[in-house]
């Protein structure tokens, strides 16, 4: 997992409330086990038609939106099913942080969980930035997440907060095995001195 101490990118807007992670991708493409690749199918059915080419009334369909990495998003972002996928074809599209004013639980666990920051701002300052960012395409913020702190073009700063435990592991890049192989020297240490294990091994 890649660390996140500062970012900074171009804001894609979308402020429909309640988006869920059917939305963000589709269940026909969940069949892949990998990880990667899922970014081509994001919001899917909002960004093609049938017979595939772009819908371009929204707003990943054209250049700078296509290429952002900041997704400002409605209230109660990633509801619905608890699918991991849903953060993961937000990362492989290039997204590395999510402002909204409320997610659904399981999304946003899953989210720290695949090094994606999800930053939760008052309802009217994520209104202010949506609006921003659709009258000037290109904007672009700062997330400074040791500092906690999102950082608009013209200097003005937002606070947020991070559980300490969450805000370790994404500053350092630390999944689930990254933390365990923290410890690979006690573990490798106590499989050469357990006679099960050196059997089993």
């Amino acid at each position: 997992m890649q660390p996140l101490r500062t970012h900074k990118g171009i804001v894609a807007p979308i402020g429909r409330a309640n988006i869920d992670t059917d939305a963000i991708i589709p269940k026909q493409f969940l069949k892949r086990i990998e990880r990667s690749g899922f970014g081509q199918f994001l919001f899917y059915d909002w960004r093609f038609h049938e017979d595939g080419s772009k819908i371009e009334d929204f707003i990943l369909a054209n250049e700078p939106y296509a290429s952002a990495t900041v997704l400002v998003a409605g209230p109660n972002f990633g509801c619905g099913s608890s699918r991991e996928h849903a953060p993961w074809a937000l990362l492989d599209y290039g997204f590395r942080v999510i402002i909204s004013a409320s997610y659904a639980d399981i999304f946003f666990n899953n989210c720290f969980n695949n090094g994606i920051l999800p930053v939760v701002l008052p309802a009217e300052t994520v209104d202010r930035l949506i609006k921003a960012a659709e009258d000037q395409p290109g904007m672009t913020l700062e997330v400074n997440l040791e500092e906690e702190v999102v950082i608009e073009e013209n200097g003005t700063r937002h606070s947020f907060t991070v559980d300490p435990y969450r805000k370790m592991r994404l500053l350092n890049g630390l999944d689930d095995i990254g933390l365990t192989l923290q410890h690979e020297g006690a573990i490798t240490s106590y499989e050469g001195s357990n006679p099960y294990v050196s059997q089993i091994s």
